[in-house]
């Protein structure tokens, strides 16, 4: 038997609110996130109220940033075991939500939950961002983009601003103040059609766990030459690469 009292404090704070079986479901996604964990390299953090806090809680801490009531379409770039896109379809089902990773097994994993949790209006792509992002696949067909992936931000720029619509939103989870690094890719992001919006510093709930949510607004349509081929835009980040 799971203890929910802590997460249900935490959602609280958030203001959010969700049914027994909602909750029910994210248990179900935590005891299949550790049991499949024993056999691939899905996450770090296994400990029960540590996933509640730091990948549950934390992705769910987009609400702070963003308005997620409505009919709004989300794609997930490098979600690897679901993050954010799984906590954000699970709390939010008006989500349309797209999860996009380059490795099959987590796929394979993604899949498995969707179909445990009865979740509907949610797909999975294998593949990469620069793939995916052509006219003829999924270039600017979505509300939200968003991503909790380990790069800097004038790479994760150009993974994602070219999905997101001409007014809509990239938002990018950073666990720590990246003033410098925004600076950098304030550049990049104009070229790439985005304009800096916001961004949102907080702690998750009853913790001292600092997160920050940098808000891109896609102004103007994406260069048709971005993003570039497979492995360039980390290998070259556009200031360095040159315009």
């Amino acid at each position: 038997m799971y203890r929910t009292e802590q997460f249900e404090a935490d959602l609280m704070e958030l203001g959010i609110t969700l049914t027994a079986e909602q909750i029910q479901k994210f248990i179900r996604y935590y005891e299949m996130l550790t049991e499949w964990n024993e056999v691939m390299n899905l996450t770090a953090i296994t400990d029960y109220d540590e996933v509640m806090k730091k990948h549950f809680i934390d992705s769910l801490s987009l609400v702070k940033a963003y308005d997620l009531s409505g009919d709004i379409s989300v794609i997930d770039i490098g979600t690897g075991a679901g993050f954010p896109g799984l906590p954000l379809k699970i709390a939010f089902p008006n989500l349309k939500i797209t999860l996009l990773d380059s490795l099959q097994k987590r796929v394979k994993f993604l899949n498995a939950v969707i179909e445990e949790l009865s979740l509907t209006n949610i797909e999975t792509i294998h593949g990469r961002a620069e793939d995916y992002a052509k006219p003829s696949l999924l270039r600017e067909k979505f509300d939200l983009c968003v991503s909790r992936a380990v790069a800097n931000m004038t790479t994760l720029s150009e993974f994602c601003l070219p999905f997101v619509k001409v007014g809509g939103m990239f938002i990018s989870y950073k666990s720590e103040k990246v003033t410098e690094e925004m600076k950098q890719a304030e550049k990049a992001i104009a070229i790439l059609g985005g304009k800096v919006k916001s961004q949102t510093e907080i702690y998750l709930p009853d913790s001292d766990i600092y997160r920050n949510l940098f808000a891109i607004e896609k102004v103007a349509a994406c260069p048709k030459k971005y993003p570039r081929k497979a492995g360039l835009p980390a290998k070259e980040p556009l200031p360095l690469h040159g315009i």
